[in-house]
């Protein structure tokens, strides 16, 4: 075997009908042979070569990149992360890098990816087991979505309906006014409510401007995420090409933020832990309390400054320093909330909006300190 082949035996994907098959139209998935011979994709971006069995089941005839049908795959295929070269071509099987798992530690090109050779739509699926994201994108006029497969998780988009949700009520608009979250800023951050109760907040969580999951609150502070939601940091879509970054520990706190002039601003997906860890830090893909950090991994380390403004007690401190052990501590910088009376102090960023208002909670985050020096 030579060293070539053995560097990318990996890649040698026995592609079964089974891997796809819930992901074609009844019209498609009629026609796939039962087991396609195996599918050689090496690990240079060119290098794709696919060899089908003497039934295999199609052909690559004049089909271009530049065809209108693959331009529009391309445009719908791009706001998941999916980027296409013109050595994409109709009909054939690609090696991508995965754009929800990123390749995990190894990089690995993971995303087998093919477009159907009339260019009708695409579909992929990756081989990591601990990703296993699949889906598809038609041409038409279709709405864009994934479909789970097996173990794979859902990325795609989902419609509001088919959660059960639609824009906030009186009841919930008022609740967030005196806290002093505007409409505006909830229209432009999707919050939304239950169709079937009007005491639910539902939190959309979008990348891509895409739905990928949802949290739920009801105004008694009980929560609950949807089943199967993405785990990334609410807001993700804001810190796209942000060099520096405010993360908080609540999707209120993030709505706050924004009403005092800050967009940059993420919110972790769960609660604080209960203390500081006394282990090493695990692997990344058993870090699974924090995987939200590595799914977003891409974004945060385009930004040179990262301000932790976590709640004001015991958990929201041990989940600061989590953070900024995985965050890297020189460019943490941390957020100390001022005093509310001799005994006590203000918790976190909707308390300061609310008792002291934008301005104060805008000069909060311009005296955040380097976390080294506030630790």
């Amino acid at each position: 075997m030579s060293v070539f082949h053995f560097q990318n035996q990996w890649l040698c994907l026995p592609l079964a009908k089974s891997f796809f098959s819930k992901l074609l139209p009844r019209t498609y998935s009629a026609v796939l042979p039962q087991r396609l011979g195996t599918i050689w994709c090496h690990s240079l971006v060119h290098a794709t070569n696919v060899h089908f069995s003497p039934d295999g089941l199609e052909q690559v005839g004049d089909n271009t990149f530049v065809s209108p049908k693959v331009k529009i795959l391309k445009q719908k295929l791009e706001l998941l992360g999916i980027s296409l070269d013109n050595s994409c071509l109709p009909g054939q099987y690609h090696n991508l890098f995965c754009s929800k798992c990123k390749g995990g530690q190894l990089k690995e090109r993971s995303l087998s990816f093919h477009i159907i050779s009339d260019g009708e739509f695409a579909m992929w699926r990756c081989f990591r087991t601990a990703c296993g994201w699949a889906g598809q994108v038609f041409a038409d006029d279709k709405e864009l979505y994934s479909e789970v497969c097996d173990n794979a998780k859902s990325f795609g988009q989902i419609a509001e309906e088919s959660l059960g949700l639609k824009p906030l009520g009186p009841k919930l608009v008022a609740y967030f006014k005196e806290r002093l979250i505007s409409e505006k800023t909830l229209i432009r951050n999707a919050v939304r409510q239950l169709s079937d109760n009007k005491s639910v907040i539902a939190f959309t969580y979008k990348q891509n401007g895409l739905l990928v999951g949802c949290k739920y609150r009801t105004m008694e502070k009980r929560f609950w995420q949807g089943k199967g939601t993405d785990k990334i940091l609410y807001g993700i879509d804001d810190i796209r090409q942000a060099d520096e970054i405010i993360i908080v520990e609540g999707e209120i706190d993030k709505l706050s933020l924004e009403e005092a002039g800050f967009r940059n601003c993420v919110s972790v997906p769960g609660g604080a832990p209960g203390k500081v860890s006394s282990k090493d830090l695990p692997p990344i893909e058993k870090d699974s309390a924090y995987q939200y950090l590595w799914n977003c991994k891409e974004y945060l380390d385009k930004a040179d400054r990262i301000i932790l403004a976590t709640d004001n007690d015991p958990p929201g401190q041990a989940l600061a320093e989590e953070l900024a052990r995985r965050l890297g501590r020189e460019r943490c910088w941390q957020i100390h909330w001022p005093k509310k009376d001799e005994f006590s102090s203000f918790k976190d960023a909707n308390e300061v909006l609310k008792y002291l208002g934008a301005d104060a909670l805008k000069r909060i985050v311009a005296n955040a300190e380097p976390y080294a020096n506030a630790n």
